[in-house]
């Protein structure tokens, strides 16, 4: 488990070198305090993802070298039953001029492993990375991939209780962070805590259990991870358009914001048989109603949704103007838009859908309103199909047998 109370950490800012050296032997400050991370507190425990969502210099890095011990907090506690190890910055803990092998021991030895330990484990270390070939060359000839595949399989090696990841991960290729994911989970499901920074939205709703939202230093708020992000969406687009955006609380959700020149009012679902329903069939006809309404004259108009399944991962999403239609409102119209699916090939489950009203192709420019789980819905099988996953798709199958004498020595056995 991790404890973290009031935490408070601030740095020394010089305009040069020298001011530094004059600052020891003078009276006088040369330096600007910088506060990176004020008074936070959270709790992690045994076997959950905690989440820290912020923009660049929010202060996510920063907590995670508290953590570590690689910074020691000004004010303020840290409490962590058990090994913490972790995925940092690129490199860090690295020479550049040792090989792979001579940095994974001195890495693992850092990380409070025997020599023993290490002897014993290197095998494992170095199959997970995939880099036998390139072992025994110095890392300074690996790229930033490569690097990471070191890094992340020493980490993971080295029995932590707590696992702490950051935006590095991130420049490893798909199938590497796929086989780093799988680790992750199954170091999850044993027990492991793991804390997780990521600008990835949706891989915070998969993985996280809670989250943290950070700005400035600050913790703006902490709890489940879909509310957090509809408030990190909405610090982006209001840093975009600045107070004239706010929160707007809505018959349907407490959970929109916009400046509300326009506003959804009402989002349906309708069936096969035109009928409204929250219970649909896969495979079938489904049109997605959303009724809006203008407090102002607007000509061009941008009107999107997106679908999430239950753990906030989104499935499908589009808009207005990726589909090349313009829509127009004037003060006091109602209008309702219909997106009309012949299939919904979604698979059986439960849903939501986030609808956005904005300019152009996206709601940084100008957000009207964003409203988060307009309306929930679930989906069952149709047509007696039976699959698993998120698509209901429609394979044909074919078979072209051919016979092939074999002799007896090639027979399989």
């Amino acid at each position: 488990m991790i404890s973290v109370q009031n935490i408070s950490k601030t740095f020394k800012l010089y305009q040069t070198p020298s001011d530094r050296l004059k600052e020891i032997f003078s009276k006088r400050s040369y330096h600007k305090s910088f506060s990176a991370v004020n008074d936070i507190s959270f709790e992690v425990q045994e076997g959950e993802t905690f989440g820290i969502v912020g923009e660049n210099g929010a202060g996510k890095s920063t907590i995670l070298k508290l953590l570590t011990g690689i910074l020691l907090p000004d004010t303020g506690t840290i409490h962590i039953n058990g090994k913490i190890t972790g995925l940092l910055e690129l490199g860090t803990g690295f020479n550049s001029e040792f090989s792979g092998i001579d940095n994974i021991i001195h890495n693992a030895t850092y990380l409070g492993l025997t020599r023993k330990e290490i002897d014993d484990r290197l095998d494992a270390i170095i199959a997970f990375t995939e880099l036998k070939d390139f072992i025994n060359e110095p890392i300074k000839t690996y790229s930033s991939g490569m690097v990471m595949r070191l890094a992340f399989s020493v980490a993971i090696h080295a029995d932590p209780t707590v696992f702490v990841v950051d935006e590095a991960l991130s420049v490893g290729d798909a199938y590497f962070q796929q086989k780093c994911m799988k680790k992750i989970k199954a170091f999850k499901k044993k027990g492991g805590s793991i804390v997780f920074v990521s600008h990835d939205m949706n891989a915070v709703k998969v993985l996280c259990d809670k989250a943290l939202l950070l700005e400035k230093g600050k913790m703006l708020e902490q709890g489940e991870p879909e509310g957090i992000i509809n408030t990190y969406n909405f610090l982006i687009a209001k840093r975009s358009q600045g107070e004239k955006l706010q929160y707007q609380d809505t018959p349907i959700s407490s959970s929109g914001y916009g400046n509300h020149k326009a506003f959804i009012e009402k989002i349906s679902l309708i069936n096969e048989n035109n009928d409204p329903s929250e219970i649909l069939l896969s495979g079938h006809p489904v049109k997605i109603i959303i009724q809006i309404m203008g407090h102002n004259d607007i000509e061009k108009l941008t009107l999107g949704f997106v679908i999430r399944d239950k753990y906030g991962q989104d499935i499908y999403g589009t808009n207005s103007y990726h589909l090349k239609k313009e829509i127009s409102i004037n003060q006091g119209e109602r209008i309702n838009v219909t997106y009309s699916f012949d299939q919904f090939n979604v698979g059986p489950g439960k849903y939501s859908i986030t609808a956005a009203l904005h300019t152009g192709s996206n709601h940084i420019d100008e957000c009207f309103h964003w409203l988060d789980k307009g309306t929930v819905f679930e989906v069952i099988s149709g047509n007696g199909h039976i699959f698993t996953g998120l698509l209901r798709l429609t394979p044909e199958l074919y078979m072209d047998a051919t016979k092939q004498q074999l002799s007896p020595n090639k027979l399989p056995t």
